[in-house]
């Protein structure tokens, strides 16, 4: 097939999925072109490295396309909306004057699902990774709890409370033009529904064995939880669960984060000198080095709040590290309680249980590790991802 590619992501799992998905087109033979407006994030995991043409249109700022967001969509922050429809336009035109058989639309890093979806007029998958969660209560009673407050200016803070009004209506708007939806879990496809009213399928993501898998290293003693540090990722349900792991067998938390909101480290860092937890805190590392750390850790813990899907359950479980995660959204799917991890309910004390019995218990761990590659070898590494994927492109071409 020859196939195109938009995407308009930031660094993260949802670019990681796309990485692997493309990897596996091109290893498969199959023609990819990409492009992507300037916005997008395309240094972390180019895709380029793998094969693919990429193409980036830049996003023209104008005096209208600001003054029509203000009106129209949302006042302007790092870019006007507007102007960005109109790149993404523009794209999807030089897309349809092309010989493809299927294109692949993924999200936008602003508007959740893309402008480019009105406009493109070739058979389109459209990979939503989630809907837009603004307006969920639990992400606001976290805040609230937390006494969560931004570092923005009067002015970026109204703004920032537009878009968070706004923005649910493009997302829905953008969606409805979408004829065929892949989801990446069936939590995610519930949300789809609810959100949009739309019916999707399902394709489970992958993990890349060839990079995440088992080492010969050392545990050292410390548990690890991996993404954004920000509210919705949980690390504030974590360290005040393991405030309750008695201190003389208390590990250390070290934090990966692939972005960081400054006010929220602030509020966690507090948080973990307050209740007597250790935390150390890494930033945007690489690939090599977040194996290495996932192979060393005791136990990887995972928190987040609805979490659509997450890549950091597999990874952990394809390097041999037990997870221990709250039972909450994509994660029911991937983890496989009591074989590969344990799963609780978002409550402290029964979290901080599920982690002191599996550090007090070596032989358990161990067995959890061995099942936990053994399952991600069997059903989540990219190959079976990408027949998954190959097998809903070629189902929506014929639509």
């Amino acid at each position: 097939m020859k196939i195109a590619v938009f995407h308009n992501l930031p660094s993260g799992g949802a670019k990681r999925a796309l990485y692997g998905s493309v990897r596996h087109l091109v290893n498969s033979g199959h023609s990819v072109d990409v492009f992507v407006p300037s916005t997008a994030e395309e240094a972390f995991l180019s895709l380029k490295n793998i094969g693919a043409n990429v193409t980036v249109s830049p996003v023209k700022r104008t005096l209208f396309g600001s003054l029509y967001s203000f009106a129209r969509y949302i006042p302007p922050m790092e870019i006007s909306l507007r102007d960005l429809e109109r790149t993404q336009k523009d794209i999807a035109q030089t897309i349809n004057n092309g010989e493809y058989d299927i294109v692949l639309s993924e999200q936008d890093r602003f508007t959740m699902s893309p402008f480019f979806l009105k406009f493109v007029k070739k058979p389109t998958v459209y990979f939503c990774q989630q809907p837009s969660r603004f307006h969920e209560q639990v992400l606001l009673n976290v805040k609230k709890a937390a006494g969560y407050k931004d570092n923005l200016n009067p002015l970026r803070r109204w703004i920032r409370r537009q878009f968070a009004k706004r923005l649910p209506r493009i997302d829905r708007e953008n969606a409805s033009y979408a004829k065929y939806v892949l989801v990446n879990s069936y939590f995610s496809r519930e949300s789809v529904l609810r959100s949009y009213g739309l019916n999707s399928n399902v394709s489970f993501l992958g993990v890349d064995t060839e990079v995440f898998k088992p080492s010969d290293a050392p545990r050292e003693g410390y548990v690890l939880s991996v993404g954004e540090c920000a509210p919705k990722k949980g690390f504030d349900f974590i360290i005040r669960s393991l405030a309750l792991v008695p201190l003389g067998t208390r590990p250390k938390l070290v934090l990966v984060c692939n972005s960081v909101d400054p006010a929220w480290k602030e509020y966690l860092e507090r948080l973990a000198t307050n209740l007597g937890v250790r935390v150390d805190f890494k930033t945007l590392v690489d690939d090599q080095e977040i194996v290495a750390l996932y192979n060393r850790a005791t136990l990887v813990l995972y928190a987040p709040y609805l979490e659509p899907f997450g890549l950091v359950p597999i990874e952990a479980m394809a390097c041999g590290t037990p997870v221990v995660a709250v039972r909450e959204g994509g994660v029911r799917e991937s983890v496989v309680h009591n074989e590969t991890g344990i799963l609780t309910e978002r409550d402290e004390r029964m979290f901080s249980e599920a982690v002191s019995n599996l550090l007090a218990d070596a032989k358990r761990r161990k067995a959890m590790g061995k099942k936990a590659i053994e399952v991600v070898r069997g059903f989540w590494t990219l190959d079976h991802a990408g027949q998954r994927f190959v097998g809903h492109l070629e189902r929506a071409k014929k639509i």
